[in-house]
């Protein structure tokens, strides 16, 4: 028989292991020095610890490991550490405490309407019918900025809170959000708050939209990565170390959240304060920090990412490309339109840097995959009257 040559296999000859096979004694192999290369290795793997546990003081030790120099070193190196300040440290703690209180839901649960208006609410007609019958599951709270709102629904009636100027892009947007919260807090059977301004409307049924809200296992707080100009560019080196730019973030300042979220946001001095001193229009040369467009999605991502849905439950319109999202008017107002809305199941972003990169996040329900959005804007307020027309498919047909 020809002699066939063996494959090695878990260190048996293939050849051996055939029927008939004639049986051959392996060649002698030299064993390979491997205590000296685990020395080696060793060896290189103190200096590297060391250099890292001791920072070099002299340059030229650098090189040994890198042409680069220490530079080259210390970007392969992972980062040190940084040792949280006193005020940091005491901040996790309460937040901590803060989210490991359990939810209790209730028969007598409410969710918090906060509506951010200039003054009256122009589809309050609206919202009465939405209300309608639920009476005891919801609270309504209005920061009214300019003029003393004029009221068509009982709903609304003496429900103002002490409110203040609120100027489109600075940190009295913010405040205006945090007075709505303080309000509403005030009431312990509220377990979710939603933030709407005067031009959203409701595009759901009410017991479709508490039963979304009230049993959702998260908030949803919008939050995406924009390196952009308009989104990591916007963070200012003053911010720092509490907020790295790494952990910069972007979203719509229209959220829905609950009541642990809602605490810890209230508890929030140290983060809020970085963007109250340095993040609004012309605060450095060419960067307009908008705060509420950044002061809660990087707060939450840095603090409970996994808590957040990143979108928000309000639909608004950026396809015109402006500062300001599309407003749908009268003749804008159908079946068709309100159908579209509430059969999105997506969300796209497009990001600030070069053309803008798109990118799509599902929308998803404890889990399921569910239709993004409950509510809308910006609605023109001659809107109204088609909008009533077609409220009982808010009812029926949607959901």
């Amino acid at each position: 028989m020809k002699a066939v040559k063996g494959w090695r296999l878990c260190g048996t000859s293939y050849m051996q292991s055939l029927p008939g096979a004639r049986h051959h004694r392996a060649p002698t192999t030299t064993r390979k020095p491997v205590w000296i290369i685990m020395a080696v290795v060793s060896l290189i793997t103190m200096f590297v610890i060391g250099g890292y546990v001791f920072p070099h003081h002299r340059r030229a030790a650098c090189y040994l490991f890198s042409s680069k120099g220490c530079k080259g070193l210390t970007d392969w190196l992972p980062p040190s550490p940084r040792e949280l300040s006193d005020d940091e440290v005491a901040a996790r703690v309460v937040i901590r405490e803060i989210l490991s209180s359990p939810r209790v839901i209730k028969k007598t649960s409410k969710i918090a309407f906060m509506f951010l208006t200039p003054g009256t609410l122009p589809f309050e007609k609206l919202w009465d019918l939405f209300f309608q019958g639920h009476e005891g599951k919801f609270s309504v709270y209005i920061h009214a900025s300019k003029d003393t709102p004029v009221h068509t629904s009982r709903y609304f009636l003496n429900r103002e809170i002490r409110s203040d100027e609120v100027v489109w892009g600075r940190i009295s947007m913010i405040d205006a959000e945090r007075r709505l919260l303080t309000s509403a807090l005030r009431d312990p059977e509220n377990q979710q708050f939603v933030l709407l301004s005067d031009s959203c409307v409701p595009l759901r049924s009410f017991d479709y939209m508490y039963n979304y809200m009230m049993y959702s296992n998260v908030s949803n707080v919008d939050c995406f990565d924009d390196p952009g100009p308009h989104g990591i560019g916007r963070h200012m080196d003053h911010m720092l170390p509490e907020i790295p730019k790494e952990d910069f973030r972007k979203g719509s300042q229209w959220f829905s959240m609950t009541r642990q979220h809602a605490v810890m946001t209230m508890a929030d001095s140290l983060y809020y304060s970085k963007f109250r001193d340095y993040c609004g229009p012309g605060v450095e040369s060419n960067k307009n920090c908008i705060a509420d467009e950044h002061y809660l999605p990087t707060f939450f991502y840095m603090l409970d990412p996994g808590g957040i849905a990143n979108w928000t439950l309000t639909y608004v319109d950026w396809s015109e490309g402006k500062w300001h999202p599309r407003t749908f008017m009268p003749e804008d107002v159908s079946h068709e339109l309100l159908k579209n809305l509430t059969s999105i199941d997506a969300v796209s972003r497009v990001t600030s840097e070069g053309t803008g990169i798109v990118t799509w996040t599902q929308c998803m329900w404890n889990g399921i995959k569910r239709p993004c959005y409950l509510f809308g804007r910006k609605f023109h307020a001659d809107a109204l009257d088609k909008l009533m027309d077609l409220f009982p498919m808010y009812t029926s047909g949607f959901d």
